[in-house]
């Protein structure tokens, strides 16, 4: 029987950035080092198949630093931490290791320079998100107020008594935050921004991938995890660009092959904390149902790299 035939799009860039790679790599150095377990407070990144991968190396994720026994090395996650839990593992004299990307490093230190400057800060963020508890946490409580949408923009209570700056979250849509800024501006004509944008090189870069794929698609599969906001951001994307039927899953088994039955042209990438190895087994997945011709859609080149912490350079 012959195979139906599907043309595939795949995205590039995709998959892990710079700061991924070197979460990934400090807790595989820290294992090298000081031999497992290795304790990591928080998932190292969002995805399963990498939190799975480094625990039968030898991690162990924590919720909190209470869960470390003593004496034990502990890695703080790619998405950064409030200031209090750097305090409270400097009290309690333990051997820490911050994986934060240096990207969400930059925010945290505008965020401070505005506040040592005199201005209330607004976070353009998502409630919940790790990386917006860690910036939050930078600042004195009611130094920072978070702002999620256009709507909150417009109406939310910001203090009138000081003068204004604005930080973002790194994993957002590029498009709907310039929206959220643009609302503000129109509010706080004042109000100050960073000197370069927040959302980091490749969130940009793989929405912009999508952006100029989605409308020559039919079905848009993004690979990541549900509580990976730049890989919803990138689902977001292709639906803001002309492909309403996008999903994003985790791995080949979330495949939903009633919704390809009438798909010609299949779109993939893969969110920034996303392993390469889940585009390849769904691209395997669709072999054994599809006469497949696929095609490399080339965006931006990355060559970003991010040092590693002094103690766990080779």
């Amino acid at each position: 029987m012959s195979l139906t035939p599907l043309t595939v799009l795949m995205a590039s860039p995709r998959g892990f950035c710079a700061g991924v790679d070197r979460a990934i790599l400090i807790v595989e150095r820290a294992l090298e080092r000081f031999g497992p377990p290795v304790y990591v407070r928080h998932h190292i990144v969002h995805n399963a198949r990498v939190v799975a991968d480094l625990e039968r190396a030898g991690a162990i994720f924590v919720s909190e630093l209470d869960e470390v026994p003593k004496d034990a090395p502990v890695i703080f996650s790619a998405h950064g931490v409030a200031r209090a839990v750097v305090d409270e593992a400097q009290d309690r004299h333990m051997t820490f290791i911050d994986a934060t990307c240096p990207l969400v490093h930059k925010v945290h230190n505008e965020a401070k320079r505005q506040h040592d400057n005199g201005r209330h800060v607004v976070l353009i963020g998502h409630a919940g998100h790790p990386e917006v508890i860690g910036t939050m946490g930078q600042l004195p409580d009611g130094a920072m107020t978070l702002v999620e949408t256009v709507a909150e923009a417009q109406t939310a209570t910001i203090p009138a008594h000081a003068p204004l700056a604005y930080a973002t979250q790194t994993t957002l849509s590029v498009d709907e935050t310039a929206e959220i800024i643009a609302a503000l501006r129109v509010r706080f004509p004042d109000i100050a921004g960073p000197p370069r944008e927040d959302i980091c090189y490749a969130t940009t870069n793989r929405q912009e991938a999508v952006r100029s794929m989605a409308p020559d698609c039919d079905y848009f599969l993004v690979l990541g995890a549900p509580s990976s906001s730049n890989s919803r951001r990138l689902v977001e994307t292709a639906q803001r660009a002309g492909c309403s039927n996008a999903k994003l899953i985790e791995d080949a088994g979330e495949i939903d092959w009633d919704a390809l039955i009438d798909v010609k042209c299949l779109g993939i990438s893969a969110g920034a904390s996303a392993p390469e190895i889940l585009v390849t087994e769904v691209l395997h997945t669709l072999e054994r149902r599809f006469d497949l011709t696929v095609r490399n859609v080339s965006g931006v080149s990355e060559n970003v790299t991010f040092n590693l912490p002094r103690m766990l350079e080779a």
